[in-house]
Parts: structure tokens; sequence; C-alpha cells
């Protein structure tokens, strides 16, 4: 049975920091696609980075330059390191699984078949 679990969610100021974490457990990645997501309530869930193969990482436009996706192999953990954050960052933020390589860019929530619960951010002065 496959489960990821995110952790790290909370609050945040503007231009601060906050790193996300998903436990992985019953699945082994091989190299293909995980990413993250988020969601604000009334609006679908929106591409944020995924990570293919060992290093091939592709981001939305929006946290180009200040979120950081990897990937660690030795304890089956996604990560997603976001720093200078926004408002507009504020959302649940979930993480995602697939049994293939990426396709595309890797950003559309339909190519996953794995999915967590989800860990809230809020970013606000």
């Amino acid at each position: 049975q496959v489960q990821l679990v995110e952790s790290g969610g909370g609050s945040a100021q503007p231009g601060g920091s906050l790193r996300l974490s998903c436990a992985v457990s019953g699945y082994k990645r091989n190299g293909n696609c995980m990413g993250w997501f988020r969601q604000v309530p009334g609006k679908e869930h929106e591409g944020v980075a995924a990570i293919d193969g060992d290093v091939t990482t592709t981001y939305a436009e929006s946290v180009k330059g200040r979120f950081t996706i990897s990937h660690d192999n030795a304890n089956n953990t996604l990560n997603l390191e976001m720093n200078s954050l926004k408002p507009e960052d504020t959302a649940m933020y979930y993480c995602a699984a697939d049994l293939f390589p990426c396709n595309g860019l890797g950003l559309s929530p339909a190519d996953f078949a794995f999915w967590g619960q989800g860990t809230q951010v809020t970013v606000s002065s």
C-alpha cells in the first residue's frame, strides 16, 4: 500500500522560508516522476514542481528561483525548499508520485497515481 505523508507546513512571514517533506512508503521511485502541487479553496490543483530521473526538475513560473525540489533516495523522502515566500504561496500543498517518468513538464495532476493528504502553508504578515 502506497502512503505519502507531508509535513513541514505552517505559517511564515513574507520573505520567509519553509521546508516541506513527504515521507513515502510502499513505493520505490526508481527515477519515476514525483511532484508537489498546491490548491486553494475553489481552485484546481496547481503544479508547483516536479522531479524526473535523478536530477531533472521543472517548476511553475510563479515559484522559479524561490522553490527547490529534491528527492532523498536513502530515506525515500521528497522535499520542497521554499524561500522568499509570498502571500500568494498560501495554499494546501500536496506531494504526488507516479509509476512512470514525467509526462511533459510533470506538472499536470492528472498524471499522478498517488497523493498525500496535504499540509497547509500560510504566508502573511
